[in-house]
This record gives structure tokens, C-alpha cells and sequence, in this order.
């Protein structure tokens, strides 16, 4: 269930983002793309940050 939260967040914040940075640079804005991108971003990062904040035993 952790993994759907995060895949819909990131999509969401990723397509504000884009949408914004897309503004500012006049770049073309491709909201699946932008969307994909941001999803697979956050859950390598959200399964990255336990392993790397393990303690050492």
C-alpha cells in the first residue's frame, strides 16, 4: 500500500513541477512524461533511504 501512496504523490508533485519549471524555461510540457519520471524517481528514493539509514551492527 506504501508503494501506490507514493507512486501517486510523486505523480501528482512531479506534474506541479513540471508544469511550473516547464513555464519558467518555455520547454514543451508532456504531463505523462514528466509523471513516469517523477513515480520511478520517488520509489527508488523511498526504498533506497531505509536500506541506506540501516544501523550498523
Amino acid at each position: 500500500m506504501k508503494q501506490i501512496v507514493v507512486i501517486f504523490w510523486a505523480f501528482i508533485f512531479g506534474e506541479v513541477i513540471g508544469y511550473i519549471g516547464g513555464q519558467l524555461d518555455a520547454l514543451p510540457y508532456t504531463p505523462l512524461e514528466i509523471g513516469i519520471v517523477a513515480a520511478v524517481v520517488a520509489l527508488i528514493t523511498s526504498n533506497m533511504i531505509p536500506l541506506i539509514s540501516k544501523p550498523k551492527k
